[in-house]
């Protein structure tokens, strides 16, 4: 799959959400707003939302969350106006841990009670990475960006556990260590990476079969780098089997207001 993104890249984040939510965007966001965090997506019913919040809190790396959404799916402190059932291009539905339809607006099934949690996602960091002459090569692809589930396991909580999921981008070993330095500085966004190199030390049989997105090319030269991933909580929630949950589609995210470069220390002064 290809899209292109050229149009979307320099609009703002309120722009992109309504035409998410008319329906002109269903594909990956990586790219979007130059400049604007992102971030991953899991809505619960209450009886499973405490457990699954102290998962978060004890997953920090792959699972740091942004906001909390309750009462009504409005968001106000990652986007005033936002709405997290309608403002993501795609969204998967699970009912008792299995995957069953993809939708592109999930308004329908928000129900009282209802609790929604925004998480940090790595296309953040990506930003910098092309900042430092880095390429991203999702972006240069058109592609979604690969992500596998790894044999690094979560620390679990309640009836949430799971394999850790993890991004990968390839790149020079050079520029894998230019990456670690620059993401290490970002932990509201993953964080540094947790494996460069051979994809089996991590579980990974086969490097050109994600478990979700796309597969991209690894050039001559170049290693595969893994970041911790927003989509764990999918992995865990295949074991935790609430009776229905909605989470984003994989790459496809809700678009922030709050600038990357900002992202860290408003989190700590909210903290």
């Amino acid at each position: 799959m290809s899209f292109d993104i050229t149009p979307y890249i320099d609009l703002s984040p309120a722009e992109v959400r309504g035409k998410i939510r008319a329906g002109e965007i269903d594909f990956p966001t990586a790219g979007m707003c130059r400049g604007y965090a992102q971030a991953n997506l899991v809505i619960l019913p209450p009886d499973y939302a405490a457990d699954f919040k102290e998962y978060a809190r004890r997953n920090p790396f792959p699972c740091p969350i942004l906001e909390v959404i309750e009462g009504t799916p409005a968001t106000h402190a990652m986007g005033e106006g936002g709405d997290i059932t309608t403002d993501i291009p795609r969204y998967r539905i699970y009912r008792a841990g299995v995957f069953t339809e993809e939708l592109t607006d999930v308004s329908a099934y928000w129900e009282e009670g209802y609790v929604g949690f925004l998480i940090g996602c790595s296309f953040s960091f990506e930003e910098a990475l092309l900042s430092a002459g880095i390429e991203v090569r999702h972006i240069t692809q058109g592609r979604n960006v690969p992500m596998y589930k790894t044999n690094f396991a979560t620390v679990q909580a309640g009836p949430f556990y799971g394999p850790m999921v993890c991004s990968m981008r390839p790149m020079t070993s050079e520029h894998a260590a230019i990456a670690k330095a620059i993401t290490e500085k970002m932990p509201n966004v993953h964080g540094a990476p947790v494996h460069m190199g051979d994809p089996a030390q991590i579980g990974i049989e086969d490097i050109m079969k994600p478990d979700y997105g796309d597969a991209v090319e690894i050039k001559p030269g170049e290693i595969p780098v893994f970041w911790p991933c927003g989509v764990t909580p999918q992995a865990a929630v295949e074991h935790a089997k609430p009776p229905i949950v909605i989470t984003h589609a994989p790459g496809h995210m809700f678009i922030t207001d709050v600038k990357n470069a900002e992202l860290n220390n408003y989190l700590e002064a909210r903290k």
